[in-house]
């Protein structure tokens, strides 16, 4: 499989000019999958490096041979601590193309997608313990409850979450073609895909903990950004993109910015986009998962 086919990478000019590259500067993909940012930013450097982080075993097969390229096959989540392991402290930018691959989804046996046959996997790292099997058939009613509607936004997510728990004390979960059946009774007529992706997504971000290591990640990524470096970072549902637009705007995940004395803004970074980047239409017909994505840019303040 070829890196194109591996996954289109989204807004691909918007997030290099983002990094605003210094030729001659050190940055991070911490999203690699197909490489097709990587390959774009590689482009841009001469005696710069490029480190491309990624928990999927299956992106190693996408890595390109050039010195400057470093891969790292681990959670952005720990960041930090992956780039002092290879001698670095601090970074020109950081980019990040959060949500799922086009090769994750298509492939059937990872359980992401509602379209193909498979066990309910959905784990991005496949040596992890979780799984959406084990979601399902040993969470409590209410910690399903909570995930549909906090994570999926799923509206009726109390009703479902009773169903699920009635329904595996007799059929146990085990493919993604049998809980869309199981799924098809609860949704709205005509809007029965919407309604599979919702739940989808809730236990996606479940089994892999994917607020969880956002929230680390941008934690790191301002320790580890230079002042003046950039933060690129490319969302796709509102959970993420409110996450981002809050540490970037308010410097905080939660609550409103604080001031100092003299009524300056405390915050680490200062946003370089007044609204979030969106996809053209002809991007949109040619790609249609560039339909959901928010681009935001910030700079790192100075220290």
């Amino acid at each position: 499989m070829t890196a194109s086919t591996y996954h289109i990478p989204v807004m691909l000019t918007q997030c290099t000019e983002g990094l605003a590259i210094n030729p001659n500067g050190i940055y991070v993909d911490v999203t690699f999958g197909g490489g097709g940012h990587s390959r774009e930013i590689l482009k841009h450097l001469d005696q710069g490096r490029l480190i491309g982080f990624d928990q999927d075993q299956d992106a190693l097969a996408n890595v390109p041979e050039d010195d400057r390229f470093t891969f790292v096959q681990a959670n952005f989540r720990d960041l930090k601590k992956y780039l002092r392991l290879h001698g670095v402290r601090e970074v020109d930018g950081i980019l990040a193309d959060l949500g799922i691959s086009s090769h994750q989804i298509d492939e059937g046996s990872r359980g992401f997608s509602t379209r193909f046959a498979g066990e309910l996997d959905m784990r991005m790292n496949q040596s992890a313990n979780l799984s959406a099997k084990e979601v399902l058939n040993s969470y409590e009613e209410s910690r399903l409850h909570k995930i549909l509607g906090v994570y999926g936004e799923v509206k009726n997510a109390k009703t479902l979450a009773q169903a699920m728990v009635a329904e595996r004390a007799v059929h146990p979960f085990e493919t993604t073609e049998g809980f869309t059946t199981f799924l098809r009774k609860f949704a709205p007529r005509g809007k029965e895909f919407k309604y599979y992706a919702q739940v989808f997504q809730a236990l996606r971000i479940e089994v892999n903990d994917e607020m969880g290591a956002l929230e680390d990640f941008l934690l790191d990524a301002q320790q580890v950004l230079k002042p003046g470096g950039r933060l690129v970072v490319m969302s796709y549902h509102s959970l993420e993109d409110r996450m981002v637009k809050n540490l970037m705007v308010k410097g905080k995940f939660h609550g409103e910015v604080e001031k100092d004395f003299y009524g300056n803004l405390i915050r680490p970074f200062d946003p370089v986009t007044r609204k979030a980047v969106v996809a053209d239409a002809e991007e949109i017909a040619a790609n249609p998962r560039a339909r959901s994505a928010k681009l935001r840019i910030a700079k790192r303040t100075e220290l």
